[in-house]
């Protein structure tokens, strides 16, 4: 995936289709949205910057952790060949569903479940990307990534986490690194804060 094309989708692509409720006529501010149930739209910056950061390219296989309103899973489908992606809050996956296949993506699975957990079933995945944040970094999630593979996690405590991209090399090592601050919501289950 190059940047060009990125950022040609990133102009493209239509966050109000992603809000359904009265923030919807805010789509165009770079700033997170509520959309329900404590959760929220993240701001277009910092979907962009996640997206660039994994290096998508149509051979991938990615995993998603939250998939929220959608507008995330969006750009993944739009550069990887296959997405899994994981909402704990069922009413927010299937509104999620309908849209993504509204406009026309049919490389995704959705699944309604404790995303910390990963998706053992599909395991293991080129990219994983999670939008939530984590108390700590998920094990299993590490453990789901495949060798050569890159994953991008908020982790920290409330208010407040790091944005960190984990690299794990052919023998099964990994590396990680600091991308910035950044504000998430709670990762609900075993991976959260509030555990």
């Amino acid at each position: 995936m190059t940047g060009n094309k990125l950022y040609e989708f990133f102009k493209k692509i239509d966050r109000s289709l992603f809000i359904d409720n009265e923030y919807k006529c805010m789509a165009y501010i770079n700033s997170a949205l509520p959309i329900g149930h404590e959760q929220t739209i993240s701001q277009p910056s910092l979907v962009y910057e996640m997206t660039l950061i994994l290096d998508l390219d149509k051979s991938l296989k990615v995993l998603e952790i939250g998939t929220g309103s959608g507008y995330q899973t969006a750009f993944l489908a739009e550069f990887v060949g296959k997405v899994y992606t994981v909402e704990v809050i069922e009413e927010l996956s299937h509104k999620a569903m309908e849209r993504l296949i509204k406009l026309g993506y049919d490389n995704i699975e959705f699944k309604v479940e404790d995303g910390s957990e990963g998706w053992l079933e599909y395991a293991p995945y080129d990219r994983i990307i999670v939008t939530a944040a984590a108390g700590e970094l998920p094990k299993p999630l590490i453990d789901q990534l495949s060798p050569g593979g890159r994953m991008v996690v908020p982790v920290g405590q409330q208010g407040m986490q790091e944005l960190l991209v984990v690299e794990k090399d052919e023998h099964g090592n990994i590396e990680q690194q600091t991308r910035g601050i950044v504000t998430f919501v709670e990762l609900k289950g075993d991976y959260g804060w509030n555990r």
